[in-house]
């Protein structure tokens, strides 16, 4: 099965031309019984510095998507995860990688966030308060919407240059 591809800022070159490697990412979107789930912002000196995304991280060499998510969540965050629901894979082709992101949902974990990297959390319902969010975090706040009957705008919208697909 192909994935569609989201292309963000695709007004800027990609890095790498064409033939780039796909990076794997696990993402966690971690949701309380109230159906709010978590952003973070992307930390100073990383691209897109200060959008705001659900967290993960690149899968080293050999992981699989559920134990990047556990050790990505516990160093970013300084959490312990329960169960890995896996949800949803999203191709995004940013200027600088392609990435496929795997989102899984997240329903239980022990110890206190803990912002490791000097990011900022919020705990978010739909329509998201902060702003701007991350091109590939877009889909998910759509997929929460067809699940919840949600009508409106789901986030602030960006210049329309910045993503489409």
């Amino acid at each position: 099965m192909t994935l569609p591809l989201l292309v963000a800022d695709k007004d800027r070159p990609r890095e790498g031309g064409v033939d780039r490697p796909t990076v794997d990412v696990a993402v966690g979107v971690l949701l309380r019984a109230g159906g709010e789930f978590l952003l973070t912002s992307r930390p100073s000196g990383k691209v897109y510095e200060g959008y705001w995304e659900f967290p993960g991280g690149k899968l080293e060499v050999g992981e699989s998507v559920e134990q990047a998510l556990r050790r990505e969540l516990e160093e970013e965050l300084g959490i312990m995860i329960g169960a890995v629901h896996p949800w949803r894979t999203e191709l995004v082709d940013y200027p600088h990688a392609l990435v496929r992101l795997n989102f899984c949902k997240v329903f239980d974990w022990t110890g206190a966030l803990q912002m490791r990297e000097g990011q900022s959390f919020a705990w978010q319902t739909l329509p998201v308060q902060v702003h701007p969010v991350l091109p590939g975090t877009v889909p998910v706040l759509a997929w929460f919407a067809q699940e919840r009957g949600f009508q409106s705008a789901t986030h602030w919208p960006l210049a329309a240059s910045t993503a489409s697909g």
